[in-house]
């Protein structure tokens, strides 16, 4: 879209703690101690991505991360700034998903390389991607996760 088609965000009706940023794109804080008002996953969700990612970590010895959000105009170079910043990078894999952009992209790190490779991480893409097009991220998710894990520990 154009510039002209966004609608204008004015900074002083947005809620406490958010802003717009230098990109136009509002950010905001959630304070500690207060609930989310629409948390983005039910309990269920989140606890089934919370154990899929403790038992594949666990499983491996390889630390599994995953990101949902914002990756940049490219989310190639989006996961690839972000990747390094991830707790245990040189051990890890991350799974980035940007869904605005239906983008996603998965890194390695060097000294898993060997066991967490390309072909390892198309595994994972290829058994989420039912759960993608029928619009569960976080199904698709977990069976990425699980898939890769198992593939790894082989």
């Amino acid at each position: 879209m154009a510039g002209s088609e966004w609608p204008a965000v004015v900074e002083a009706d947005l809620p406490h703690g958010y802003v717009v940023t230098s990109s136009g794109r509002v950010s905001g804080v959630h304070e500690a101690g207060d609930v989310f008002k629409e948390a983005p996953f039910d309990d269920e969700e989140r606890l089934a991505m919370d154990n899929v990612l403790t038992e594949a970590t666990r499983a491996t010895k390889v630390r599994f991360t995953v990101y949902i959000g914002d990756l940049g105009q490219d989310p190639t170079a989006g996961a690839d700034a972000l990747f390094p910043h991830m707790p245990e990078s040189e051990r890890s894999v991350l799974i980035a998903v940007a869904p605005n952009e239906k983008a996603v992209e998965v890194r390695s790190g060097r000294a898993i390389a060997d066991r967490a490779n390309g072909h390892v991480c198309q595994l994972g893409l290829t058994a989420a991607s039912s759960s993608f097009r029928q619009g569960q991220l976080i199904d698709g998710l977990v069976s990425a996760v699980r898939v890769m894990a198992a593939a790894i520990g082989r």
